[in-house]
């Protein structure tokens, strides 16, 4: 019986002044999940809880069934993009991608033949090396996916992964996170506060308002009126 990659169990947790309640969510093998809500509703602190970055003060971060809290670091398998990329601004773009890689000891020649293969299925093999301050938006943005997808994880976190790209790049790279699933066996969840981004890359929405779920919904369902007044002010719903 298949173990559902991540599972957030009655998850709470505060960090300044920001207070997560009582988080259940389920994600699904292969699944694109998207949490959406306004900026300071708790989104990428629930995406960093997600990585096992802090420890709840109530309910538990599953992720394959087990606390991810009790899975060292290095075991994880998780991949994490953040909104601004969070590259190295002294590694060209193949040390980039390969810094994980090196980290885990892997050889020379598999760590070249790795940096070759993702970068060919992400078409940035032309710029290798070159340094991030010299990439465009999207080329910065493929070379951060390279980075987390060349670990191979079971599960991909991406914070706000569109925000500051122009229009056109931004549509091209909703096909690469499509993909991604597919072409590479792992579930993602990615925070955003654009509801047709939402809707049209994931199956399952989870609305977040002040740290609470207000509903987790397939996309197709997401404009639906509920009995929840704030859910149907932020979704735009009029009242009745």
């Amino acid at each position: 019986m298949a173990v559902t990659p991540l599972v957030f169990d009655h998850f709470c947790l505060t960090r300044g002044s920001m207070r997560i309640r009582d988080i259940c969510l389920s994600l699904n093998e292969g699944e694109l999940f998207a949490i959406l809500g306004r900026t300071g509703a708790g989104k990428t602190l629930l995406l960093e809880s997600a990585a096992g970055f802090y420890t709840p003060e109530a309910g538990r971060v599953l992720l394959y069934g087990t606390p991810v809290q009790d899975i060292p670091l290095t075991e994880r398998n998780i991949g994490f993009v953040y909104q601004d990329y969070a590259l190295f601004p002294h590694m060209n773009v193949e040390r980039n991608i390969a810094y994980g890689l090196r980290v885990r000891h892997a050889s020379r020649a598999e760590q070249k033949e790795k940096v070759r293969e993702f970068s060919e299925i992400l078409g940035i093999s032309h710029i290798l090396k070159a340094f991030p301050q010299t990439l465009s938006g999207g080329e910065r943005q493929r070379v951060a996916l390279a980075r987390a997808l060349v670990m191979q994880p079971k599960l991909l976190l991406l914070d706000e992964p569109f925000s500051s790209l122009d229009p056109a790049t931004r549509k091209t790279l909703y096909g690469e996170i499509e993909r991604i699933p597919r072409t590479f066996h792992c579930a993602v969840l990615f925070v955003t506060h654009d509801f047709r981004e939402a809707q049209m890359l994931a199956s399952r929405i989870g609305v977040m308002s002040a740290g609470r779920m207000l509903c987790i919904r397939r996309a197709d369902e997401l404009f639906t009126r509920s009995d929840d007044r704030e859910l149907n002010t932020f979704l735009g719903l009029e009242e009745a």
